[in-house]
């Protein structure tokens, strides 16, 4: 098979998260992927100080997205860039991902939103700009994601952040994923290398992968987007069990892709949630959801300027207490 499957591990080297991701890219390579693999605390990838230039670039046609940062980034950006398929792993940190996991979503975030980046691709052209001058054309072609989750508690509430949080990470791309994994109760077995069942699911995930490619390349997109993951999940399209109460306990909402549902008791008191088609399309992780807040951003983020006097309102805090 002709594809390119990327690992990337935000764990120690050769921790339960570096050979969960490579057992799962042994899987691809059989199969004749080429497979590349990252471990990203090795990297030297910067926080984001929020400067906005690549959105800004992007908004008025004057850039096509980049980060003026000086590290690794485009190294990791490239390699996402170029891949068919992405497979993540994590550890749980205080019930989520790391914080170089987070560092490297908030780097991703909207400078990489397939939205801003296919409005300013399609402006760009019609003003007969060159393939330089604008978004990677490579950030609109289909990509299938899978995550894991490690985490030494017994008890699966340790970790109840991380897969939610993982989705920060594919949703500004449009990467669709297909697989999700929670090791949990790592710390009752000295390496997950004497797992056998945790190492069989990591074999499982690369095939999982490996499937959704074939049905990418047989333009069967209904098999493409199976779920794979371990529960169906309450939400229908993020397939997590994440769910808020509105203020008035009248409807839920999806905190991963932001939609907003119905519930009621059912048989034997079981939690009976219902997604309409209509919220469902509107999720973060597709197309039009991801639209309607890049509008959103286009449309209500005032200019500068808007305060006159804001340089001297500022005055009174220089240096205060620092």
């Amino acid at each position: 098979m002709n594809k390119k499957v990327l690992g990337l591990s935000f764990g120690r080297k050769l921790s339960n998260t570096d050979i969960m991701v490579k057992t799962a890219l042994m899987e691809c390579e059989k199969e004749g992927c080429e497979v590349k693999f990252f471990r990203v605390d090795e990297m030297d990838i910067k926080p984001c100080t929020g400067c906005i230039s690549c959105v800004v670039g992007m908004t008025t046609g004057r850039g096509k997205g980049g980060c003026p940062l000086q590290d690794d980034f485009h190294i990791l950006d490239e390699a996402i860039m170029e891949c068919d398929a992405v497979i993540i792993g994590t550890p749980t940190y205080e019930c989520s991902p790391t914080g170089r996991f987070k560092t490297v979503c908030d780097r991703l975030g909207p400078s990489h939103d397939i939205t801003f980046r296919k409005a300013t691709y399609d402006e760009g052209k019609a003003a007969g700009k060159s393939e330089d001058e604008l978004p990677d054309a490579r950030s609109f072609k289909k990509r299938v994601g899978a995550f894991i989750s490690v985490g030494g508690a017994m008890t699966k509430n340790w970790l109840a952040f991380t897969l939610p949080t993982m989705y920060q990470m594919t949703m500004s791309m449009g990467i669709d994923v297909i697989d999700a994994h929670e090791y949990f109760g790592a710390m009752a077995c000295e390496h997950v290398l004497g797992n056998e069942p945790e190492m069989e699911r990591s074999r499982q995930m690369g095939k999982n992968i490996l499937e959704a490619l074939k049905a990418q390349d047989e333009n069967d997109e209904v098999k493409r987007m199976k779920w794979c993951g371990d529960e169906q999940g309450i939400c229908p399209v993020c397939h997590m069990n994440m769910l808020t109460v509105s203020p008035d306990r009248k409807a839920i909402e999806c905190p991963v892709c932001g939609i907003r549902g119905t519930f009621k008791l059912g048989e034997g008191g079981a939690l009976d949630v219902s997604f309409s088609e209509e919220e469902q399309n509107r999720s973060r992780l597709r197309w039009a959801g991801k639209l309607e807040h890049s509008t959103e951003i286009k449309t209500q983020a005032v200019p500068p300027g808007q305060i006159p006097n804001l340089k001297e309102l500022k005055q009174p805090y220089i240096g205060y207490a620092e």
